[in-house]
């Protein structure tokens, strides 16, 4: 069976709504054209799978039906040629093996106490009172503790320049006008510091330097003490005994850096967002978290079973990534008695599996009791991607959703400010909340 045509509407219209309108195009398209519908490009035809069974399909499918990588070239002028995000094959499973160990087991809860206490550090100064806007602040302390994970770095010259740094290249790309320049090559002007393509340009330049002046000062001045990200990538060696060149570095250090704090940010200011939207969730909340007693061990509390469901809801309901990706088609597939043909570009589309009925009933309703009541298969639930290409930070992010979810309702008493609605907006490739959320200190 062929899959059927879909819009008719000229690529750069398309594109614009899908910049703009990223939510009401894919649920427009989905209600008209069903659970998979094919959308034609510029060169290729995209394929939205928004069925379990199909996704259930192309997740389990051999890592050789498909080239994520080439997909993955919108992010190459970001991420570098050798990311574990643009690459393929027996290089990406190498990138993957040596990824891996600094995000898994033991090591992984050498960060809950630096999670802990960066959202404290950076919440202590908060003004009874006062309001503040909510990204900005979960976008300090993720950036913070990424740094120190990544670099072992929590102050000094260059701790600061990366942070000031890296903050301007993400905001240089937050706006859905600026985000034109991903999913429009043609813009990518550089017409001076002043031209939305020349700053980000120059911002990366700067950022670059700082990352590589980082690796070589590593390099000469070598401390096997240290348990950075940076320290363990460095010692880490390939099946054939080879190290990461000082290129491979950068990328996925680059990778981790704005993977790593942007996406968690923006699901903390969501999960901020709804646990004080609904008074019922915030109050099943705070009484799990005031039966563990104030001296529970941060792995304790993120073992907590509510906890942990508030912050799976906050990512199903409005997932960070509308899609776990592109999987290009190396060879001929067939899902759901489609007939998929070799060259086209599949995106299992996160939102819209999230916002099955018959999956999540009233899917526009949040309820943590949802993942208490029963364990969703990973292509039902798939926030962070899944088959061959899921998120080596996964566990990592959700862990830091939790500590800094859970210490600073422990410290604080917050309310939302104003009862309007806030609704998720294009940053990037990423869905966040409007820029305005904003939340105010009650007590302490």
């Amino acid at each position: 069976m062929t899959l059927p045509d879909g819009p008719k509407a000229p690529y750069w219209l398309r594109g614009i709504r899908l910049i703009v309108q990223p939510l009401q195009y894919l649920e427009g398209y989905q209600r008209r054209y069903g659970d998979l519908f094919m959308v034609r490009g510029a060169s290729t035809s995209v394929v939205y799978l928004n069925h379990p069974s199909a996704i259930q399909t192309v997740f389990s499918a051999a890592p050789e039906h498909f080239s994520s990588g080439t997909g993955g070239q919108v992010l190459k002028f970001l991420l570098g040629d050798s990311s574990v995000i643009i690459v393929d094959g027996d290089r990406h499973q190498r990138q993957r093996r040596l990824l891996l160990p600094p995000f898994h087991g033991d090591r992984l809860k050498t960060y809950s106490q630096l999670i802990c206490d960066v959202a404290q550090q950076v919440t202590t100064h908060w003004q009874i009172g006062k309001p503040f806007r909510v990204r900005p602040v979960m976008q300090e302390i993720t950036l913070r503790i990424i740094l120190k994970a990544v670099f072992g770095l929590s102050e000094g010259d260059r701790f600061d320049q990366l942070r000031q740094q890296l903050s301007a290249l993400l905001d240089s790309l937050g706006s859905p006008l600026s985000a034109s320049l991903i999913f429009f090559p043609i813009l990518r002007q550089d017409w001076g510091a002043w031209s939305p393509w020349g700053r980000f340009v120059r911002l990366k330049e700067q950022v670059d330097h700082l990352i590589y002046a980082e690796i070589r000062d590593r390099q000469q001045r070598p401390d096997p003490t240290r348990n950075d990200i940076l320290t363990l990538l460095m010692s880490a060696r390939d099946d054939t005994g080879q190290p990461l060149t000082e290129q491979e570095l950068r990328d996925e250090l680059i990778t981790l850096l704005l993977a790593g704090h942007e996406t968690t940010a923006s699901a903390l200011s969501w999960a901020f967002y709804w646990v004080h939207k609904l008074p019922t969730v915030q109050d099943k909340l705070r009484s799990e978290l005031d039966r563990l007693g104030n001296c529970a061990e941060p792995e304790e509390i993120a073992r907590s079973p509510y906890l942990t469901a508030v912050c799976q809801e906050t990512l199903r309901i409005y997932p960070v990534t509308l899609t776990t990706g592109v999987r290009v088609l190396q060879s001929p597939l067939e899902v759901m008695g489609y007939h998929l043909e070799a060259g086209m570009v599949l995106f299992p589309c996160t939102y819209l599996v999230h916002q099955r009925e018959d999956l999540y009933p009233n899917p526009q309703e949040f309820k943590p009791e949802r993942f208490l009541q029963r364990q969703f298969a990973p292509y039902e639930y798939l926030p962070f991607g899944g088959g061959n290409r899921y998120c080596i930070g996964a566990a990592f992010a959700m862990l830091e959703m939790k500590l800094v979810l859970a210490t600073i309702l422990r410290d604080w008493q917050l309310a939302l400010p104003s009862s309007q609605p806030v609704k998720p907006v294009r940053r990037g490739l990423t869905l966040a909340p409007q820029g305005h959320l904003k939340l105010v200190a009650t007590a302490r």
